[in-house]
């Protein structure tokens, strides 16, 4: 007898778009997926964030998580969209790096989540704040040759976390509103 595959739940996503081709971003958010819709269509487009390319508020990184979402979702004409968006953030206590993500469905309904903050060091904050890019930054400064994976987090934790482990965190708080029984 042959086995039968088993198929999705009736309102399980189909086909899910992911906001990005970097491919931190993109194996976080697929990790995820996989685990919540094994059986959902995942797909990577990059998109537009709407927002500067490095953030430096925490309103403004969610806007541009916000915004990759939302054109994912279009363009890919999908039943979800994830939009994930790294920045920093001036605090009393330093300058923080951090990222958040967020989930979006045709209904209107969306789904915030941050991931883990890291104080950046005082010169590497000055210099983000002045526009330079953190990969760059961390190129300059390491022998890291990954660094679009293990990213500004995996330097500076020396690879205790990676990036791709920072935005898996903070996908799945995101989707929390869209997985079965989720409380409401």
């Amino acid at each position: 007898m042959a086995a039968r595959r088993s198929s999705p739940p009736p309102s399980a996503p189909r086909r899910i778009a992911i906001g990005s081709q970097h491919p931190a971003k993109v194996a976080a958010a697929t990790a995820v997926l996989r685990q919540a819709f094994p059986h959902a269509e995942i797909i990577a487009l990059t998109v537009d964030s709407g927002v500067r390319p490095a953030p430096t508020s925490a309103e403004e990184t969610i806007q541009g998580a916000l915004g990759r979402a939302r054109r994912a979702l279009e363009e890919a004409g999908a039943d979800l969209g994830i939009g994930i968006e790294d920045g920093i953030e001036e605090t009393p206590h330093g300058t923080f790096l951090g990222g958040w993500a967020a989930v979006v469905d045709r209904s209107g309904r969306v789904g915030l989540g941050g991931g883990m903050r890291i104080a950046l060091p005082p010169e590497v904050a000055e210099l983000a704040r002045h526009g330079r890019d953190l990969g760059e930054v961390v190129r300059e400064r390491s022998a890291l040759e990954e660094v679009e994976i293990v990213g500004t987090i995996g330097w500076l934790t020396r690879r205790l976390v990676t990036r791709e482990e920072a935005h898996r965190h903070a996908v799945a708080a995101a989707l929390a509103p869209f997985l079965p029984g989720a409380v409401e």
